[in-house]
């Protein structure tokens, strides 16, 4: 009977892990009124797929995606409307040759399925990060510009 509580606490528990920080769908008059001038802001001249909201390093994050000139981009947003990370789909081939080299690199043996420019908001990007399918399985390969690796923060 103890190793049947302790089995149902550790799947609770489990349970709760699970869902701490996944993404949920929401529509944008549950947007913060700042996260709502940010979005008019950042979508103009794109088509908006959705918004979502999730937890991050405890704080609340907002998530625009969008469809602009045919591929994706999306924007995430502090709840005071500040622009933290915007992701853009890009060409393998308009990313610097090393972190293009460095991709491939880690896709060998698999297919790139999607590369995107990761900025915090800023011009420039601060990492690529590419969708790569391998064996039937999906990972994720993330590089600075430089080409090293660039874990997530």
């Amino acid at each position: 009977m103890r190793m049947y509580v302790m089995l149902a606490i550790l799947s609770l528990l489990l349970s709760a892990a699970v869902c701490f920080g996944k993404e949920e769908r929401v529509k944008v008059s549950d947007l913060p009124a700042a996260v709502q001038a940010t979005v008019k802001e950042q979508s103009k001249g794109a088509t908006v797929r959705g918004f979502s909201k999730e937890q991050e390093h405890g704080k609340r994050i907002y998530e625009v995606e969008m469809t602009v000139n045919g591929h994706g981009r999306d924007v995430s947003m502090d709840a005071e409307g500040k622009v933290v990370e915007v992701e853009e789909e890009v060409e393998i081939g308009s990313i610097p040759e090393a972190a293009r080299s460095a991709i491939e690199k880690g896709a060998e043996g698999g297919k790139i399925l999607k590369v995107e420019a990761l900025s915090s908001g800023s011009s420039s990007p601060d990492a690529y990060e590419a969708q790569v399918r391998k064996a039937g399985k999906r990972s994720e390969v993330r590089v600075a510009p430089d080409g090293s690796p660039k874990p997530e923060d």
